[in-house]
């Protein structure tokens, strides 16, 4: 098989090396960190999401208690939709309780989508040997000593940094 050398006989900027070692796709530097940082991006989204579902439960919370202590019979106003409707102490507890629930119920739904999330940005990292700006670089620098002190040097390094 022929290399791909220019008129000059410089390689080709996008020819692939011969030997890419099994891990990469071939996949460029800059598809390898926009994914990641996609990765990332949902990983926090759904967090976001969550910290706003954990501020709802414990709101819904403040209201259900208040509303314990108080005569079933008495009127209370929910806001629904947008609209205000007047209702009864006695109807809207159950409601509120039932919401409740079903909040919780998508909260411990979005922390194993977030546990999946991170093992995926987890192999993804490994995959594509992806290393953060400084993210325990000492660690880094230990890691990089071993492979010299091995044989391997760097030469065959295709880690990606992202910042």
């Amino acid at each position: 098989m022929a290399d791909a050398n220019n008129s000059d006989g410089r390689k080709d900027a996008n020819s692939k090396p011969s030997s890419s070692g099994g891990k990469q796709s071939g996949l460029s530097a800059e598809q390898v960190v926009s994914g990641f940082q996609r990765l990332r991006q949902e990983q926090r989204s759904m967090a976001t999401k969550a910290a706003e579902l954990e501020m709802e439960i414990s709101e819904h919370s403040l209201v259900i208690d208040a509303l314990k202590e108080v005569d079933p019979s008495r009127k209370c106003y929910r806001l629904i939709g947008g609209v205000l409707v007047e209702r009864t102490v006695s109807e809207v507890l159950p409601n509120l309780e039932n919401n409740k629930g079903q909040i919780s119920k998508i909260v411990e739904s979005l922390g194993t989508q977030m546990q999946t999330k991170g093992k995926e940005l987890n192999e993804y990292r490994e995959r594509y040997n992806i290393r953060i700006v400084g993210e325990d670089e000492a660690a880094g620098k230990a890691a990089v000593a071993k492979r010299e002190s091995e044989g391997g040097g760097t030469k065959g390094g295709t880690g990606v940094l992202v910042s």
